[in-house]
């Protein structure tokens, strides 16, 4: 695998160099006035050599499967043409195919409004997290840094970073290790050290505090590659009949210890049917879908199916706070019901505005359910039919938003803003704001 893995970065390597010419000739449009990019040119070292190492982590895992077809990964099956085997560690691949399609790049620097790093961070981070280098993870960044520096350092130099930005494929925590603890506890220091506290990180879950971090979707299987096949999935959505009320799709909750999850089982496996009887009109109160392990990573199969069917899919928190099955859920008009802020509503504002939450969302707090007794079927079948109605709907207007659609899509798809296109469009207000306030100090 490790040939294969060489013979696609080989592949984005001239894919990258083609079309940033390209895009580059038009960098001059009106239209991107206060948008263009420059990206900033790497050694391979920091992103394509990276991938060459995709089997050498196997307390992890083997990503190479996952690297083809420019991080989408593989097709679910072989009539497929939007699905994909997905893996979140891949956005970063992901949007950097996706960022040399942007319309706004620039060859020159001085006249970017933003500077984007096409630095793997997650992928670069594994061999902290798991490999070689796990005792030295206070020094993650740190080569990166020292080539900003010296490389052409006036590019750096002008904003003191404040115009760059990057995306990181995991949870904010895992590159928040501070760097004097000794011995090191688990993540790497990426987003502790002073040399990018200016720097603007994409990450899939933040942290409350630290105004450079901004979550963007996790990355769903279904990347479409025009305007037909997504419409064709659109109404797909609409015309499911969701004859359960609530899907938990996930794992954990088989603990002794109170928590949420293990709440949502209970209440789960005591309601699972009606006994043929219909309730609110729902042939099944509950169901679980166990992803226990693993199996669920890269099947989409096993869980889109069910979210088609149900009315609302509970989305507890985990490890984390946040899911991947918010936004697989969101994909299949399914209405996310959260148990805590952090879930999503205090994270994904740019491409799920906070003010709009209660219109296409269900909040109960989980100390609630858990330690008060509250019954969460209870609350979804007290909510009128109506009001179910104008929330799939809501979720539907979303739903363009959290998709990652694919690279090299059709002119008509592109015309609908995806979670690429508002990740860079709020990169770009972040920079502006943050320039400008440094600028008044």
């Amino acid at each position: 695998m490790a040939g294969n893995s060489i013979f696609t970065a080989s592949a984005i390597f001239f894919v990258f160099f083609a079309n940033l010419a390209f895009s580059q000739s038009n960098n001059l449009d009106p239209e991107c006035d206060n948008r263009r990019i420059y990206i900033r040119r790497l050694p391979p070292r920091f992103n394509l050599d990276l991938l060459s190492n995709c089997s050498q982590y196997p307390i992890f895992d083997d990503f190479c499967p996952y690297l083809a077809n420019h991080g989408l990964g593989q097709f679910t099956h072989n009539r497929s043409s939007s699905w994909y085997r997905t893996d979140p560690l891949m956005l970063e691949l992901l949007f950097h195919r996706r960022i040399l399609e942007y319309p706004c790049l620039t060859p020159d620097p001085a006249s970017a409004d933003a500077v984007f790093l096409p630095y793997y961070a997650a992928i670069d981070a594994l061999r902290y997290l798991y490999g070689p280098d796990v005792n030295s993870s206070a020094e993650h960044g740190l080569a990166l840094y020292r080539f900003l520096r010296r490389d052409s350092p006036r590019i750096w130099r002008r904003h003191h970073g404040h115009d760059h930005f990057l995306v990181m494929a995991r949870p904010a925590w895992d590159f928040s290790q501070p760097p004097s603890y000794d011995p090191p506890v688990w993540g790497t220091s990426f987003l502790e050290i002073p040399q990018f506290y200016n720097v603007t990180a994409l990450t899939l879950e933040s942290r409350a505090w630290p105004w450079q971090e901004q979550a963007i979707p996790y990355p769903t299987s279904f990347h479409p590659p025009n305007l037909a096949l997504f419409e064709s999935w659109l109404r797909r959505v609409r015309r499911s009949r969701r004859t359960t009320l609530a899907l938990f799709s996930g794992g954990g909750g088989v603990s002794a210890s109170p928590n949420i999850r293990r709440s949502i089982r209970d209440e789960c496996e005591n309601n699972t049917a009606t006994n043929g009887t219909s309730a609110n009109g729902f042939s099944t109160l509950c169901e679980i879908v166990d992803c226990s392990n693993g199996v669920c990573e890269h099947d989409p199969i096993r869980y889109m199916r069910p979210m088609l069917e149900s009315s609302f899919c509970l989305q507890p928190p985990g490890d984390t706070p946040t899911r991947r099955s918010t936004f697989d859920g969101i994909l299949a008009g399914c209405i996310p019901v959260f148990f805590e802020e952090q879930s999503a509503r205090a994270q994904y504002g740019w491409h799920l505005p906070e003010e709009e939450y209660g219109e296409f969302s269900v909040f109960i707090p989980k100390e609630d359910v858990v330690f008060k007794g509250m019954k969460i079927l209870d609350v979804l079948m007290g909510i009128p039919r109506g009001e179910v109605r104008r929330m799939r709907e809501k979720v539907l207007e979303f739903l363009p938003r959290i998709m990652y659609r694919k690279h090299g899509s059709s002119l008509g798809l592109r015309a609908k803003k995806d979670a690429f296109d508002v990740a860079v469009e709020g990169a770009l207000q972040r920079i502006k704001s943050r320039i400008n306030e440094v600028s008044d100090q």
